[in-house]
């Protein structure tokens, strides 16, 4: 079972692996069985609005019952919502059946602890501990009782709206969102409405299916029609579980999750809250993200891929603010985790704070030319481990050796395999982009 455990917890096709009824339930048993010793005998359950979601709560509220663990069901619910409410519930744990930005027939499971974060690593280690143990269910007696929790999408609302300075208003401005048929359809209108922003909507009607079909923050093409052609002030765009923001400028020019936290990080420093702490990003981060916040005084570090290791990161640095450029930032001071609404949130503070457009606090920052492409392979960390394609990523650092970076991963939530190739010269990007997938492409061909 521990094979299914991910950059950011358990993720597959739905039928297969770990996303199967039986291997389900005995999931939810066994987390029941290490959280109910918690402080507390109540977890809650939340999802995004994949057709499985249904399937897939059944089965967990099913295995944590015969644990003897009562459950709080949230229903469709942004994945930073469920991490806020479990801490405010102060329950054992929160469960997100989410699998963030994937297509619907893919389908997650992330826990968080009773403080809002991610489960440690011991924790994890502890249930998959009694994944591999008989199943044995508590006396009748004992059996966990499951409810409905109401109210939970407007509290989640308030929470949101109070991370606008009191002092800034939305009056007067037009903002289109893009809500991936997502997690977030119910709650995003809301909170910007309510704050006092015309809003137009794209992708806010689920039916199970369209969840991150061609749009959301992975497929922005349609949030940057929509602002041109509204002529809005600006565009936002959540993934999946709305853990994510992608935002787009008047103008429709993409403004990324690097662009959104240089940022933070400089707003930070001009409200002289930042002092002497840095920026944490990943190996994916910009170089010239990189270079713009030491132009700035502002320490940076990296960290490896995913939200689980930014805040490993600034855990360990003390520092408060880090993210990736797919618009998953991490704010401690204004939230427990990542947050796709709270992050937009606070990039407009930032804009109406200084009385500046998006583009405008961005003068300063230029990224290198890059691309990143994602081939689906079956076993991709073989594929990177080959000889063959260590002898090529070693020629392919030497060509760019000084001008650039090489960087190759098996992706820890796809069967996909992540090439990024960045350089101040946009065709020795393209040059050693070609070489690598050509070279992926052949391994791949030889092995099947």
């Amino acid at each position: 079972m521990s094979r299914y455990f991910g950059t950011d917890g358990i993720r597959g096709k739905v039928g297969t692996g770990a996303m199967q009824p039986e291997m389900l339930i005995k999931l939810g048993w066994a987390a029941g069985m290490v959280l109910k010793n918690h402080q507390s005998n109540e977890v809650l359950i939340g999802k995004d609005t994949r057709v499985s979601g249904y399937m897939i709560e059944s089965a967990l509220e099913s295995g944590l019952a015969a644990a003897g663990v009562n459950i709080g069901l949230l229903g469709p619910m942004p994945t930073p919502a469920i991490a806020y409410l479990t801490a405010t519930f102060r329950c054992a744990a929160g469960i997100v059946i989410s699998a963030s930005h994937n297509p619907y027939y893919d389908n997650g499971i992330k826990f968080f602890g009773r403080d809002g974060e991610k489960l440690s690593a011991d924790l994890e280690a502890e249930i998959l501990h009694y994944v591999d143990q008989p199943l044995t269910m508590v006396s009748a007696d004992m059996i966990g009782k499951a409810r409905r929790i109401s109210g939970a999408p407007d509290r989640y609302i308030e929470f949101c709206k109070s991370k606008l300075l009191p002092e800034l208003s939305l009056k007067d401005m037009t903002i289109v969102i893009d809500c991936a048929n997502g997690a977030t359809y119910h709650i995003a209108e809301a909170v910007f409405r309510e704050l006092g922003a015309h809003t137009i909507m794209l992708s806010n009607k689920p039916n199970g299916f369209n969840i991150n079909a061609e749009c959301g923050s992975t497929y922005p093409m349609n949030l940057q029609k929509a602002v041109r052609e509204h002529n809005a002030d600006m565009g936002i765009a959540y993934d999946g579980d709305g853990d994510r923001a992608i935002m787009v400028d008047n103008h429709g020019e993409i403004i990324d999750g690097d662009a959104m936290l240089y940022i933070l990080a400089t707003h930070a420093k001009r409200e002289k809250i930042l002092g002497k702490k840095g920026i944490v990003g990943t190996i994916m981060t910009n170089m010239g993200m990189e270079q713009a916040l030491k132009q700035q005084g502002i320490p940076f570090a990296r960290s490896a891929v995913g939200d689980k290791n930014v805040m490993e990161m600034l855990n360990k640095k003390d520092w408060f603010l880090g993210g990736e450029a797919s618009g998953h930032i991490v704010h401690r001071q204004k939230t427990i985790s990542g947050d796709g609404i709270i992050t937009s949130l606070m990039v407009l503070n930032a804009c109406l704070a200084q009385q500046a457009s998006i583009r405008s606090l961005l003068a300063d920052y230029s990224t290198y030319p890059s691309q990143l492409i994602a081939l689906p392979c079956a076993q991709p960390a073989a594929v990177v481990a080959s000889e063959t394609m260590q002898a090529c990523i070693r020629d392919a650092e030497r060509a760019i050796k000084g001008q650039g970076r090489v960087l190759i991963r098996a992706s820890g939530t796809e069967p996909k395999i992540r090439v990024m190739v960045e350089s101040k010269q946009s065709a020795l990007v393209e040059q050693t982009i070609d070489t690598l997938q050509d070279t992926i492409q052949k391994i791949i061909n030889t092995s099947t």
